[in-house]
Protein backbone atom coordinates (compact mmCIF):
# COMPACT_ATOMS: atom_id res chain seq x y z
CA UNK A 1 0.00 0.00 0.00
CA UNK A 2 1.02 3.64 -0.23
CA UNK A 3 2.88 5.25 2.67
CA UNK A 4 2.38 8.94 3.46
CA UNK A 5 5.82 10.42 4.22
CA UNK A 6 4.41 13.72 5.50
CA UNK A 7 1.02 15.19 6.30
CA UNK A 8 -1.03 16.48 9.23
CA UNK A 9 -3.78 13.95 9.94
CA UNK A 10 -5.46 15.95 12.71
CA UNK A 11 -5.50 19.07 10.53
CA UNK A 12 -6.95 17.02 7.68
CA UNK A 13 -9.68 15.84 10.06
CA UNK A 14 -10.23 19.31 11.47
CA UNK A 15 -10.56 20.77 7.96
CA UNK A 16 -13.71 18.68 7.52
CA UNK A 17 -15.32 20.80 10.25
CA UNK A 18 -14.29 24.08 8.62
CA UNK A 19 -15.53 26.38 5.89
CA UNK A 20 -14.08 25.01 2.62
CA UNK A 21 -12.49 27.92 0.78
CA UNK A 22 -10.38 26.14 -1.82
CA UNK A 23 -12.78 26.88 -4.68
CA UNK A 24 -13.64 30.53 -3.95
CA UNK A 25 -12.61 32.90 -6.73
CA UNK A 26 -12.95 36.34 -5.11
CA UNK A 27 -13.72 38.18 -1.90
CA UNK A 28 -17.47 38.16 -2.52
CA UNK A 29 -17.53 34.36 -2.79
CA UNK A 30 -15.34 34.06 0.30
CA UNK A 31 -17.65 36.30 2.30
CA UNK A 32 -20.70 34.31 1.22
CA UNK A 33 -18.97 30.99 1.98
CA UNK A 34 -18.30 32.06 5.57
CA UNK A 35 -21.73 33.58 6.09
CA UNK A 36 -23.45 30.58 4.47
CA UNK A 37 -21.53 28.12 6.63
CA UNK A 38 -22.67 29.90 9.78
CA UNK A 39 -26.24 30.09 8.52
CA UNK A 40 -26.50 26.52 7.22
CA UNK A 41 -24.91 24.97 10.29
CA UNK A 42 -26.89 27.10 12.77
CA UNK A 43 -23.72 28.21 14.51
CA UNK A 44 -24.63 30.32 17.56
CA UNK A 45 -23.24 33.77 18.22
CA UNK A 46 -19.90 33.68 20.01
CA UNK A 47 -18.82 30.27 18.68
CA UNK A 48 -15.54 30.18 16.77
CA UNK A 49 -15.67 29.61 13.03
CA UNK A 50 -12.71 28.25 11.09
CA UNK A 51 -12.12 28.37 7.35
CA UNK A 52 -9.46 26.56 5.36
CA UNK A 53 -7.93 26.51 1.90
CA UNK A 54 -8.16 30.01 0.38
CA UNK A 55 -5.24 31.03 -1.83
CA UNK A 56 -4.70 34.71 -2.59
CA UNK A 57 -2.79 33.68 -5.73
CA UNK A 58 -6.03 32.31 -7.19
CA UNK A 59 -8.36 35.11 -6.05
CA UNK A 60 -9.41 37.82 -8.49
CA UNK A 61 -8.09 40.45 -6.07
CA UNK A 62 -4.67 38.71 -5.78
CA UNK A 63 -4.63 39.76 -2.14
CA UNK A 64 -5.38 38.35 1.30
CA UNK A 65 -8.81 39.11 2.78
CA UNK A 66 -9.05 41.63 5.62
CA UNK A 67 -10.58 41.46 9.07
CA UNK A 68 -13.29 43.88 7.86
CA UNK A 69 -14.41 41.40 5.21
CA UNK A 70 -14.66 38.63 7.82
CA UNK A 71 -16.41 40.99 10.25
CA UNK A 72 -19.07 41.59 7.60
CA UNK A 73 -19.45 37.86 6.93
CA UNK A 74 -19.62 36.97 10.62
CA UNK A 75 -20.58 39.96 12.76
CA UNK A 76 -21.31 37.82 15.82
CA UNK A 77 -18.54 35.17 15.71
CA UNK A 78 -14.77 34.99 16.07
CA UNK A 79 -13.42 33.82 12.70
CA UNK A 80 -10.04 32.67 11.46
CA UNK A 81 -9.36 31.49 7.92
CA UNK A 82 -6.23 29.59 6.94
CA UNK A 83 -4.32 29.91 3.69
CA UNK A 84 -3.98 26.75 1.59
CA UNK A 85 -0.30 26.57 2.52
CA UNK A 86 -1.12 26.49 6.25
CA UNK A 87 1.49 29.18 6.89
CA UNK A 88 -0.67 32.28 7.00
CA UNK A 89 -4.23 33.42 7.45
CA UNK A 90 -6.63 36.09 8.65
CA UNK A 91 -8.39 36.72 11.98
CA UNK A 92 -11.48 38.89 12.25
CA UNK A 93 -11.87 41.58 14.89
CA UNK A 94 -13.66 39.30 17.39
CA UNK A 95 -10.94 36.67 17.06
CA UNK A 96 -8.18 39.26 17.56
CA UNK A 97 -10.01 40.51 20.66
CA UNK A 98 -10.44 37.04 22.17
CA UNK A 99 -6.77 36.23 21.56
CA UNK A 100 -5.74 39.58 23.12
CA UNK A 101 -4.00 40.67 19.92
CA UNK A 102 -3.74 44.41 19.37
CA UNK A 103 -1.62 47.08 17.73
CA UNK A 104 0.79 46.78 20.67
CA UNK A 105 1.41 43.05 20.07
CA UNK A 106 4.99 42.62 18.83
CA UNK A 107 5.85 40.43 15.87
CA UNK A 108 7.21 37.08 17.13
CA UNK A 109 10.55 35.78 15.95
CA UNK A 110 10.00 34.14 12.57
CA UNK A 111 6.57 35.64 11.99
CA UNK A 112 4.75 38.84 11.08
CA UNK A 113 1.38 40.53 11.71
CA UNK A 114 -0.12 42.64 8.95
CA UNK A 115 -0.40 46.29 9.97
CA UNK A 116 -1.92 49.40 8.41
CA UNK A 117 -1.87 52.85 9.99
CA UNK A 118 -0.63 51.26 13.20
CA UNK A 119 -3.52 48.79 13.48
CA UNK A 120 -3.61 45.04 12.87
CA UNK A 121 -5.22 44.14 9.53
CA UNK A 122 -6.08 40.64 10.76
CA UNK A 123 -3.51 39.02 8.46
CA UNK A 124 -0.65 37.07 10.06
CA UNK A 125 2.04 34.77 8.70
CA UNK A 126 4.33 32.03 10.00
CA UNK A 127 4.80 32.04 13.80
CA UNK A 128 2.48 35.03 14.23
CA UNK A 129 -0.31 33.00 12.63
CA UNK A 130 0.50 29.41 13.62
CA UNK A 131 1.13 30.13 17.32
CA UNK A 132 -2.11 32.08 17.68
CA UNK A 133 -4.14 29.57 15.69
CA UNK A 134 -3.08 26.98 18.27
CA UNK A 135 -4.57 29.19 20.99
CA UNK A 136 -8.04 29.09 19.45
CA UNK A 137 -10.44 26.56 21.02
CA UNK A 138 -10.69 23.12 19.44
CA UNK A 139 -14.00 21.40 18.58
CA UNK A 140 -15.37 18.83 21.01
CA UNK A 141 -14.02 15.27 21.15
CA UNK A 142 -17.07 13.62 19.58
CA UNK A 143 -16.92 16.00 16.61
CA UNK A 144 -13.21 15.37 16.15
CA UNK A 145 -13.54 11.59 16.49
CA UNK A 146 -16.11 11.55 13.70
CA UNK A 147 -13.90 13.83 11.59
CA UNK A 148 -10.92 11.54 12.19
CA UNK A 149 -12.94 8.60 10.88
CA UNK A 150 -13.79 10.55 7.73
CA UNK A 151 -10.19 11.72 7.24
CA UNK A 152 -8.82 8.18 7.63
CA UNK A 153 -11.39 6.98 5.10
CA UNK A 154 -10.09 9.62 2.66
CA UNK A 155 -6.50 8.44 3.13
CA UNK A 156 -7.55 4.82 2.64
CA UNK A 157 -9.54 5.81 -0.48
CA UNK A 158 -6.24 7.03 -1.92
CA UNK A 159 -4.49 3.75 -1.07
CA UNK A 160 -2.68 4.98 2.05
CA UNK A 161 -2.34 2.77 5.13
CA UNK A 162 0.42 4.65 6.99
CA UNK A 163 -0.15 8.35 7.71
CA UNK A 164 1.68 11.07 9.59
CA UNK A 165 0.87 13.58 12.32
CA UNK A 166 3.48 16.00 11.05
CA UNK A 167 3.38 18.44 13.95
CA UNK A 168 1.95 16.74 17.03
CA UNK A 169 1.52 19.76 19.28
CA UNK A 170 0.92 19.19 22.98
CA UNK A 171 -2.63 20.48 22.52
CA UNK A 172 -3.32 17.32 20.50
CA UNK A 173 -2.18 14.88 23.19
CA UNK A 174 -5.58 14.61 24.98
CA UNK A 175 -7.32 14.09 21.64
CA UNK A 176 -4.98 11.26 20.65
CA UNK A 177 -5.24 9.70 24.11
CA UNK A 178 -9.00 9.62 23.67
CA UNK A 179 -8.73 8.16 20.16
CA UNK A 180 -6.36 5.43 21.34
CA UNK A 181 -8.62 4.59 24.29
CA UNK A 182 -11.45 3.96 21.84
CA UNK A 183 -9.32 2.17 19.20
CA UNK A 184 -10.35 4.86 16.73
CA UNK A 185 -7.24 4.73 14.52
CA UNK A 186 -7.70 2.45 11.51
CA UNK A 187 -4.40 3.52 9.93
CA UNK A 188 -0.86 3.41 11.28
CA UNK A 189 -0.08 6.97 12.38
CA UNK A 190 3.45 8.21 13.06
CA UNK A 191 3.56 11.31 15.28
CA UNK A 192 6.26 13.98 15.43
CA UNK A 193 5.95 16.43 18.34
CA UNK A 194 7.94 19.64 18.52
CA UNK A 195 11.32 19.56 20.23
CA UNK A 196 9.96 21.19 23.39
CA UNK A 197 7.16 18.62 23.62
CA UNK A 198 9.21 15.44 23.15
CA UNK A 199 9.42 14.55 26.83
CA UNK A 200 5.74 15.29 27.41
CA UNK A 201 4.86 13.10 24.41
CA UNK A 202 6.84 10.21 25.84
CA UNK A 203 4.99 10.59 29.14
CA UNK A 204 1.60 10.85 27.41
CA UNK A 205 2.23 7.89 25.06
CA UNK A 206 4.71 5.55 26.79
CA UNK A 207 3.51 2.51 24.83
CA UNK A 208 4.01 4.27 21.48
CA UNK A 209 7.73 4.94 21.84
CA UNK A 210 9.10 1.72 20.39
CA UNK A 211 6.29 0.58 18.12
CA UNK A 212 2.63 1.06 17.25
CA UNK A 213 0.17 1.08 20.15
CA UNK A 214 -3.47 1.09 19.03
CA UNK A 215 -2.22 2.56 15.74
CA UNK A 216 0.09 5.33 17.03
CA UNK A 217 3.90 5.42 17.06
CA UNK A 218 6.12 8.34 18.09
CA UNK A 219 8.53 8.84 15.22
CA UNK A 220 10.73 11.69 16.45
CA UNK A 221 10.58 15.50 16.41
CA UNK A 222 9.65 18.22 13.90
CA UNK A 223 11.01 21.73 13.34
CA UNK A 224 10.09 24.54 10.90
CA UNK A 225 12.86 26.52 9.23
CA UNK A 226 10.88 28.74 6.84
CA UNK A 227 7.53 29.29 5.16
CA UNK A 228 5.88 28.64 1.80
CA UNK A 229 7.07 29.51 -1.72
CA UNK A 230 3.59 30.38 -3.02
CA UNK A 231 3.16 32.71 -0.02
CA UNK A 232 6.61 34.22 -0.64
CA UNK A 233 7.78 33.36 2.88
CA UNK A 234 10.14 30.52 1.93
CA UNK A 235 13.73 31.50 2.75
CA UNK A 236 15.87 31.77 -0.38
CA UNK A 237 19.57 32.19 -1.13
CA UNK A 238 18.75 34.75 -3.85
CA UNK A 239 15.88 37.27 -3.97
CA UNK A 240 12.40 36.56 -5.25
CA UNK A 241 11.68 37.52 -8.85
CA UNK A 242 11.20 41.29 -9.08
CA UNK A 243 12.78 41.95 -5.68
CA UNK A 244 16.19 43.53 -5.13
CA UNK A 245 16.72 42.19 -1.60
CA UNK A 246 13.72 40.25 -0.25
CA UNK A 247 14.53 36.56 0.17
CA UNK A 248 11.87 35.46 2.65
CA UNK A 249 13.10 34.76 6.15
CA UNK A 250 14.07 32.04 8.63
CA UNK A 251 11.92 30.95 11.57
CA UNK A 252 14.76 29.55 13.71
CA UNK A 253 18.29 30.72 14.50
CA UNK A 254 21.35 28.62 13.69
CA UNK A 255 21.75 27.94 17.39
CA UNK A 256 18.18 26.69 17.72
CA UNK A 257 18.56 24.38 14.72
CA UNK A 258 21.86 23.08 16.10
CA UNK A 259 20.21 22.40 19.47
CA UNK A 260 17.34 20.51 17.83
CA UNK A 261 19.72 18.35 15.79
CA UNK A 262 21.86 17.71 18.85
CA UNK A 263 18.78 16.60 20.79
CA UNK A 264 17.83 14.21 17.99
CA UNK A 265 21.30 12.69 18.02
CA UNK A 266 21.48 12.45 21.81
CA UNK A 267 18.00 10.96 22.14
CA UNK A 268 18.34 8.75 19.08
CA UNK A 269 15.12 10.07 17.51
CA UNK A 270 14.42 11.07 13.94
CA UNK A 271 14.14 14.74 13.08
CA UNK A 272 12.04 16.25 10.30
CA UNK A 273 12.69 19.83 9.19
CA UNK A 274 10.28 21.86 7.10
CA UNK A 275 12.55 23.48 4.47
CA UNK A 276 10.98 24.97 1.36
CA UNK A 277 13.68 27.44 0.39
CA UNK A 278 17.28 26.67 -0.47
CA UNK A 279 18.56 28.98 2.29
CA UNK A 280 16.52 27.03 4.86
CA UNK A 281 17.86 23.77 3.44
CA UNK A 282 21.41 25.13 3.66
CA UNK A 283 20.91 26.09 7.29
CA UNK A 284 19.68 22.56 8.07
CA UNK A 285 22.56 20.94 6.19
CA UNK A 286 25.23 23.20 7.69
CA UNK A 287 23.99 22.72 11.24
CA UNK A 288 23.75 18.99 10.56
CA UNK A 289 27.37 18.91 9.44
CA UNK A 290 28.36 20.83 12.55
CA UNK A 291 26.48 18.52 14.93
CA UNK A 292 27.75 15.43 13.16
CA UNK A 293 31.33 16.35 14.09
CA UNK A 294 30.55 15.63 17.76
CA UNK A 295 27.56 13.31 17.24
CA UNK A 296 28.29 11.10 14.21
CA UNK A 297 25.22 9.00 15.06
CA UNK A 298 23.05 11.84 13.70
CA UNK A 299 23.19 10.03 10.37
CA UNK A 300 21.61 6.98 12.02
CA UNK A 301 18.37 8.85 12.84
CA UNK A 302 17.79 9.47 9.10
CA UNK A 303 17.02 13.21 9.19
CA UNK A 304 14.42 14.32 6.62
CA UNK A 305 14.17 17.52 4.59
CA UNK A 306 10.42 18.09 4.36
CA UNK A 307 9.12 19.71 1.13
CA UNK A 308 12.60 20.54 -0.27
CA UNK A 309 10.92 22.64 -2.95
CA UNK A 310 13.92 24.77 -3.82
CA UNK A 311 16.62 22.41 -2.61
CA UNK A 312 19.44 23.14 -5.06
CA UNK A 313 21.02 20.49 -7.23
CA UNK A 314 24.32 21.81 -5.87
CA UNK A 315 23.11 20.96 -2.33
CA UNK A 316 22.33 17.31 -3.10
CA UNK A 317 25.91 16.01 -2.62
CA UNK A 318 26.01 17.47 0.89
CA UNK A 319 22.58 16.00 1.69
CA UNK A 320 23.76 12.58 0.53
CA UNK A 321 27.03 12.83 2.47
CA UNK A 322 25.11 13.63 5.66
CA UNK A 323 22.42 11.01 5.08
CA UNK A 324 19.60 13.60 4.91
CA UNK A 325 16.60 12.40 2.89
CA UNK A 326 14.49 14.89 0.90
CA UNK A 327 10.74 14.29 0.93
CA UNK A 328 9.54 16.31 -2.05
CA UNK A 329 6.14 18.01 -2.27
CA UNK A 330 6.36 17.34 -6.01
CA UNK A 331 2.67 18.06 -6.65
CA UNK A 332 3.59 21.73 -6.26
CA UNK A 333 4.56 21.50 -9.94
CA UNK A 334 0.89 21.14 -10.86
CA UNK A 335 -0.87 23.08 -8.12
CA UNK A 336 1.44 26.12 -7.91
CA UNK A 337 3.96 25.71 -10.74
CA UNK A 338 2.61 28.69 -12.68
CA UNK A 339 2.79 30.80 -9.50
CA UNK A 340 6.38 29.67 -8.92
CA UNK A 341 7.35 30.88 -12.39
CA UNK A 342 6.11 34.33 -11.36
CA UNK A 343 7.84 34.18 -7.97
CA UNK A 344 11.18 32.70 -9.04
CA UNK A 345 11.47 33.02 -12.82
CA UNK A 346 11.40 30.10 -15.24
CA UNK A 347 14.91 28.82 -14.58
CA UNK A 348 14.54 28.45 -10.80
CA UNK A 349 10.92 27.31 -11.01
CA UNK A 350 11.93 24.52 -13.41
CA UNK A 351 14.26 23.14 -10.77
CA UNK A 352 11.73 22.77 -7.95
CA UNK A 353 11.55 19.26 -6.47
CA UNK A 354 14.70 18.03 -8.26
CA UNK A 355 13.69 14.37 -8.04
CA UNK A 356 15.67 13.03 -10.98
CA UNK A 357 18.84 14.82 -9.87
CA UNK A 358 18.45 13.34 -6.39
CA UNK A 359 17.97 9.82 -7.80
CA UNK A 360 21.07 10.24 -9.93
CA UNK A 361 22.94 10.99 -6.70
CA UNK A 362 21.62 7.74 -5.22
CA UNK A 363 19.40 9.47 -2.66
CA UNK A 364 16.24 7.55 -1.57
CA UNK A 365 13.64 10.28 -2.14
CA UNK A 366 10.00 10.23 -1.01
CA UNK A 367 6.89 12.17 -2.09
CA UNK A 368 4.06 13.61 0.00
CA UNK A 369 1.01 15.91 -0.25
CA UNK A 370 1.13 17.73 3.12
CA UNK A 371 -2.62 17.13 3.62
CA UNK A 372 -4.75 19.09 4.21
CA UNK A 373 -2.80 21.50 1.95
CA UNK A 374 -3.95 19.24 -0.89
CA UNK A 375 -5.75 15.90 -0.85
CA UNK A 376 -3.54 12.87 -0.03
CA UNK A 377 -3.80 11.76 -3.66
CA UNK A 378 -0.79 9.52 -4.32
CA UNK A 379 -1.77 8.75 -7.91
CA UNK A 380 -1.92 12.44 -8.79
CA UNK A 381 1.52 12.79 -7.19
CA UNK A 382 2.84 9.93 -9.35
CA UNK A 383 1.57 11.80 -12.40
CA UNK A 384 3.16 15.05 -11.19
CA UNK A 385 6.55 13.42 -10.64
CA UNK A 386 6.56 11.71 -14.03
CA UNK A 387 5.02 14.47 -16.17
CA UNK A 388 5.70 17.73 -14.28
CA UNK A 389 2.80 19.57 -15.92
CA UNK A 390 1.37 22.77 -14.40
CA UNK A 391 -2.27 23.84 -14.16
CA UNK A 392 -1.59 26.08 -17.14
CA UNK A 393 -0.41 23.10 -19.18
CA UNK A 394 3.32 23.79 -19.43
CA UNK A 395 5.95 21.16 -18.65
CA UNK A 396 8.03 22.61 -15.81
CA UNK A 397 11.48 21.05 -15.60
CA UNK A 398 11.39 18.23 -18.13
CA UNK A 399 14.90 17.21 -17.05
CA UNK A 400 13.55 16.38 -13.57
CA UNK A 401 10.83 13.98 -14.80
CA UNK A 402 11.35 10.45 -13.46
CA UNK A 403 10.27 6.93 -14.53
CA UNK A 404 7.03 5.56 -13.10
CA UNK A 405 8.77 2.75 -11.19
CA UNK A 406 11.00 5.23 -9.37
CA UNK A 407 7.94 7.33 -8.49
CA UNK A 408 6.19 4.26 -7.10
CA UNK A 409 9.24 3.44 -5.00
CA UNK A 410 9.12 6.93 -3.51
CA UNK A 411 5.73 6.20 -1.90
CA UNK A 412 6.38 2.56 -0.98
CA UNK A 413 9.94 1.23 -0.60
CA UNK A 414 11.63 4.55 0.10
CA UNK A 415 8.83 5.79 2.33
CA UNK A 416 9.13 2.64 4.43
CA UNK A 417 12.87 3.31 4.70
CA UNK A 418 12.23 6.90 5.80
CA UNK A 419 10.12 5.53 8.66
CA UNK A 420 12.63 2.79 9.62
CA UNK A 421 9.94 0.28 8.62
CA UNK A 422 11.61 -1.33 5.61
CA UNK A 423 11.52 -4.74 7.34
CA UNK A 424 7.73 -4.58 7.70
CA UNK A 425 6.44 -2.42 4.84
CA UNK A 426 7.23 -1.09 1.39
CA UNK A 427 7.15 -4.30 -0.66
CA UNK A 428 4.93 -7.36 -0.90
CA UNK A 429 6.96 -10.19 0.66
CA UNK A 430 6.40 -13.08 3.08
CA UNK A 431 6.55 -11.91 6.68
CA UNK A 432 5.77 -8.26 5.97
CA UNK A 433 2.59 -6.42 6.94
CA UNK A 434 -0.32 -7.32 4.66
CA UNK A 435 -0.86 -3.71 3.58
CA UNK A 436 -1.66 -3.44 -0.11
CA UNK A 437 -3.72 -1.57 -2.65
CA UNK A 438 -5.64 -2.85 -5.68
CA UNK A 439 -5.67 -0.42 -8.62
CA UNK A 440 -7.87 -0.24 -11.70
CA UNK A 441 -4.79 -0.28 -13.98
CA UNK A 442 -1.13 -1.20 -13.73
CA UNK A 443 0.86 2.08 -13.49
CA UNK A 444 3.78 0.42 -15.28
CA UNK A 445 1.70 -0.52 -18.30
CA UNK A 446 -0.03 2.75 -19.23
CA UNK A 447 1.28 6.12 -20.48
CA UNK A 448 2.56 8.36 -17.70
CA UNK A 449 0.04 11.02 -18.76
CA UNK A 450 -2.77 8.62 -17.73
CA UNK A 451 -1.50 7.91 -14.21
CA UNK A 452 -3.92 10.18 -12.39
CA UNK A 453 -6.89 8.51 -14.08
CA UNK A 454 -6.12 5.26 -12.20
CA UNK A 455 -8.65 4.46 -9.48
CA UNK A 456 -8.06 2.80 -6.14
CA UNK A 457 -10.44 -0.18 -6.04
CA UNK A 458 -9.50 -1.58 -2.63
CA UNK A 459 -7.11 -0.83 0.22
CA UNK A 460 -6.05 -3.54 2.68
CA UNK A 461 -4.50 -2.98 6.10
CA UNK A 462 -2.98 -5.91 8.00
CA UNK A 463 -4.98 -8.34 5.87
CA UNK A 464 -8.29 -6.51 6.38
CA UNK A 465 -10.07 -4.56 3.65
CA UNK A 466 -10.52 -0.99 4.95
CA UNK A 467 -11.72 0.59 1.70
CA UNK A 468 -13.70 -0.60 -1.34
CA UNK A 469 -14.63 1.72 -4.16
CA UNK A 470 -18.38 1.82 -4.68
Amino acid sequence: AFIDPHSHLSAAANSLLQVPLGEVCDFAQLEEAVAGFIRDNHIPAGQWVFGQGYDHNHLTEHAHPTKELLDKAAPHNPVVIQHASGHMGVFNSAALHQLFLSADTPDPEGGTFGRKDGELTGYAEENAFVNNLRRAPMPGFDQLKEAFARAQHTYAAHGITTAQEGMMAAELFPLYQGLLAQNALTLDVVGYPGVADLHAARVAFPDSMNGYHHGLRLGGVKIFLDGSPQGRTAWLRTPYQGESEYRGYPTMTDEQVEQALTLAAQEGVQILAHCNGDAAAQQYLDMGAKVMQSHPNLRDVRPVIIHAQLLGVDQLPQAKALGFTPSFFVAHVYHWGDIHVKNFGMERASRISPARSALEQGIPITFHQDAPVIQPDMLETLWCACCRRTRGGMVLGREEQIPVLDALKAITVNAAYQYFEERDKGTLAPGKRADFVILSQNPLEIPAESLRSIQVLQTWKDGQCIYTRR
